[in-house]
């Protein structure tokens, strides 16, 4: 697996061959904004942001991502209305602006 290492607001990142961060525990707001404008979104807005928190925090206490089902209860959109938010879509965009692991490494 390749890794590149980058300095976001002085903090070293280390990311995936795909761009995902290697330790969750790194991310910050910074980092989420960062990948965003990669992304092609300028600037995150509060739906952006209410779907990251959500995701953060269910990974933090379960130690996996939400299961669509349960994203879609949590944040009270459809998965479209999720998928559309995001350039990349929920897996390659919500999720890496989450911290959240890279989905192909998990399980």
């Amino acid at each position: 697996m390749s890794q590149t290492l980058i300095r976001i607001n002085g903090e070293e990142v280390l990311l995936d061959e795909e761009g995902f961060l290697i330790h969750p525990e790194s991310w910050s707001e910074a980092v989420a904004e960062s990948f965003a404008l990669e992304d092609g979104l300028p600037q995150l807005q509060e739906v952006h942001w209410r779907i990251i928190n959500i995701l953060r925090e269910y990974y933090l206490a379960n130690g996996r991502a939400p299961l669509n089902s349960e994203l879609k209860k949590a944040t009270g959109m459809t998965i479209s209305q999720i998928e559309a938010s995001f350039p990349k879509g929920i897996r390659r965009g919500a999720r890496r602006l989450a911290g959240l692991p890279n989905p192909k490494s998990c399980g």
